[in-house]
């Protein structure tokens, strides 16, 4: 019994202890002060940029981003497009059909097609870079539309010679598109606001989001090149950049839209790959940075930005163990109340998030998109918390060292609340995490009625908010397979 209380407060103070972070970073992000923007160059001073676009099975997207790039604003003999297609599908065939008809119209574009797809994503960006002829590398995924400035908004950056990436502010084409949407919007805002400008402003280390940025060349190879060794190859290089003393730019102001996942299995598969690559490079990279140079500060904000995560192993581990408690509250020899201590934790995220999305918000604020972005955070809380086995699972796969492929995270050429249908599409097998999380559901159902039972409601919204959230993972998880 006392056991299972002290693994209570043990990732209780985890949660707290993350939370306190995220309030600094907030602090910081305050006082932050917006990077100065260099004086532009002329065109004649505009050096050679290698554009890689990184394509997995993508036959709703490929088409309309490489439109997209073949509208940048930039001089046609300035820059070659690297079309690094890996497909199995209808994509690669669309792909040289756009190269075609691009190349006969002055682009260097080219199709750079795999088949074996060794190192997945970092394996072809790898491949891309022997060819590259750009100084530069700019990186977009499938699903974005980055301004057709893009390129004259972030190259001049790059005069300061120790800047080796800029990275932009991921915007989204379908946040209205579902509630699910939304909230996935709604927790992006966070990271690409208060916590890339507050790390900046803070002088500890950013990352490199694996898109809609540029990469010097001399950089990706004075830090090793892309490794394929794990999931989140862009976190990992990020950090062995910054370790050489490459300095990351992040600008706030530049926009890159893309479409976010619209079903649960798509925003599990990118869930599940950001979390265990996560854990891959806390567990890779965390000696490499205690043993670094760099001041005392940023070593830990490093290692606990690599153990972000952990916080959902945290979060599960709380709620099986408040189940676990629940009947024997009555015989601890302590004030339950202090258990509530999670709320001060509540507090501190609430804060962050209100923060990040009211300030994206357009001018002058309404009543209403006030109320709404209050209304969202505890649905988010609560999806959040029915995702937490999910990512428990790939955080600890990540530790132990487990390998697994690279899951794309489907894309169908969504924007506003318009998509094209998706054709031959088949019901995948219903997976043991649905099951479980189908099974976690009925947990704290009962968790609810035994609380009634005894008239003990310590946990009640708690068990209420994982009930709901687990069971509406579980019922579109199976909707969406």
């Amino acid at each position: 019994m006392y056991f299972l209380l002290g693994l209570y407060v043990f990732f209780l103070a985890v949660i707290l202890g993350y939370n306190f972070l995220q309030l600094n970073l907030l602090i910081h992000y305050l006082g932050r002060k917006k990077p100065v923007p260099p004086a532009p160059l002329t065109e004649p001073d505009l050096p050679f940029v290698t554009i890689q676009l990184p394509l997995y099975n993508e036959p709703y997207v490929a088409e309309r981003l490489i439109d997209n790039i073949a509208a940048m604003d930039y001089p046609r003999d300035r820059f070659e497009v690297q079309i690094l297609d890996d497909s199995t599908d209808a994509t690669t065939e669309l792909c040289h059909q756009k190269a075609h008809y691009y190349r006969e119209r002055g682009l260097d574009i080219q199709v750079i097609h795999r088949t074996d797809r060794s190192g997945y994503k970092a394996g072809a960006l790898a491949e891309g870079l022997r060819r590259a002829k750009g100084a530069f590398v700019a990186i977009f995924d499938a699903d974005f539309l980055p301004n057709p400035r893009f390129l004259k908004n972030t190259i001049p950056y790059f005069q300061n010679e120790r800047v080796g990436v800029v990275q932009t502010r991921w915007t989204h084409l379908n946040d209205d598109f579902s509630l699910f949407t939304k909230l996935q919007a709604l927790q992006l805002n966070v990271h690409f606001t208060i916590e890339q400008m507050g790390r900046k402003a803070g002088h500890h280390f950013l990352q490199f989001n694996g898109t809609a940025g540029i990469w010097r060349k001399q950089t990706i190879e004075d830090a090793g090149g892309w490794k394929a060794d794990t999931l989140t190859e862009d976190l990992d290089l990020s950090f062995r950049a910054q370790l050489r003393h490459w300095e990351i730019v992040y600008l706030e102001d530049v926009e890159a839209p893309a479409e976010l996942p619209a079903e649960m299995n798509g925003i599990k598969s990118q869930q599940f790959r950001w979390m265990k690559g996560g854990a891959e490079n806390a567990r890779r990279l965390t000696p490499m940075v205690l043993k670094s140079d760099i001041n005392l500060a940023t070593k830990l904000h490093a290692v606990a930005h690599l153990a972000n995560s952990s916080i959902f192993v945290a979060v599960f581990m709380i709620a099986v163990t408040s189940v676990a408690l629940l009947p024997y509250l009555d015989n601890l020899n302590v004030d339950t109340s202090y258990l509530g201590l999670s709320l001060l934790g509540l507090l501190g995220v609430a804060t962050v998030y209100f923060y990040a999305n009211i300030h994206l918000l357009p001018r002058p604020l309404s009543i209403k998109q006030i109320l709404a972005l209050i209304c969202y955070f505890p649905l988010l809380l609560t999806m959040s918390m029915g995702l937490s086995f999910h990512n428990s699972v790939a955080v600890i796969e990540g530790y132990l060292g487990i390998r697994s492929s690279f899951v794309r995270t489907p894309k169908y050429n969504i924007i506003g609340r318009n998509r094209k249908p998706a054709e031959g599409a088949q019901k995948n097998p219903i997976s043991n995490t649905v099951i479980i999380e189908g099974l976690l559901t009925l947990l704290f159902c009962m968790a609810l009625v035994i609380s009634i039972q005894i008239k003990e409601y310590s946990f009640f919204v708690f068990h209420l908010m994982l009930a709901l959230g687990f069971g509406s993972v579980f019922v579109v998880s199976w909707r969406d397979r």
